[in-house]
Order: structure tokens, then C-alpha cells, then sequence
């Protein structure tokens, strides 16, 4: 069952600062290494988390709620609501979140590239429908 909680505009201006921390936190960590393939799997790690927090911020400023738990495909949903051009990247992320983070498969170069460009456009996003 999905659960979804109403959001205050505090927890909206938090989810959006999380997902700015976490993209940045993406790009310190592509920046820094000397084999991007040697931190892919952190590097995905961070899209994805920067990703569900640029969700989050979405659903807040266009529904005031927002996904919470483990169902991804009611975030994905709940995102389609608040913006149906944001769920295919949100669902991107969420189908490398296992791999990336749970197994000991590592994230390739492909699936980086892929986060990262998720990442961004649901970052962009929430900073657009935030902004005022």
C-alpha cells in the first residue's frame, strides 16, 4: 500500500537542499577520482538519493505531499501527478538503486552516465518549481 504524507513547506525547502547536497556530493566524487569506474558505484549512489530528494520537492510544491517507504512505483506514480516528465527519471535511478548500492554487481560507466543525466533533470526541476 502506498503511503503518502502531506508536506510542509519546511520539509519541501529540506528535500530540496538534500537534493542539491547529494549532487553535489555526485560530482565531488566523479571530480575526484582518478578512475571514474573505481567510485561508480557512489557516484550512481548519490544520483539516485539526489534524484528521490528532487522528487520529493516536486510533489511538495505542485500536490504538498509526498512518497514515503519502500514503494518505489507509488513515487513513481505520485511523481507522474506532479510532473509526468520527471517519472521516467526517477524510474531510471530506481532501477540502478540495487545494483549500485545492495549487490556486488558495480554500476558501469553507461549507468553513470545515465544517473547523472536523471540526476540532473529532476534536480533542474525541483529548483524550477521551488523557485517562488
Amino acid at each position: 500500500m502506498a503511503r503518502i504524507s502531506p508536506c510542509t513547506p519546511e520539509m519541501r525547502r529540506g528535500r530540496l537542499r538534500k537534493a542539491n547536497q547529494f549532487i553535489d556530493a555526485a560530482t565531488t566524487i566523479a571530480d575526484s577520482a582518478d578512475d571514474e569506474a573505481d567510485v561508480a558505484d557512489a557516484f550512481v549512489t548519490m544520483c539516485v538519493h539526489a534524484g528521490i530528494a528532487a522528487a520529493d520537492a516536486i510533489c511538495c510544491a505542485r500536490l504538498g505531499q509526498q512518497a514515503q517507504g519502500e514503494d518505489h512505483t507509488a513515487a513513481v506514480a505520485l511523481l507522474s501527478k506532479a510532473d509526468s516528465g520527471s517519472a521516467k527519471h526517477l524510474r531510471a535511478l530506481l532501477s540502478m538503486k540495487t545494483k549500485a548500492g545492495y549487490t556486488h554487481a558495480s554500476a558501469t560507466a553507461a549507468d553513470a552516465k545515465r544517473a547523472v543525466r536523471a540526476a540532473e533533470a529532476l534536480v533542474e526541476t525541483a529548483r524550477r518549481v521551488n523557485a517562488g
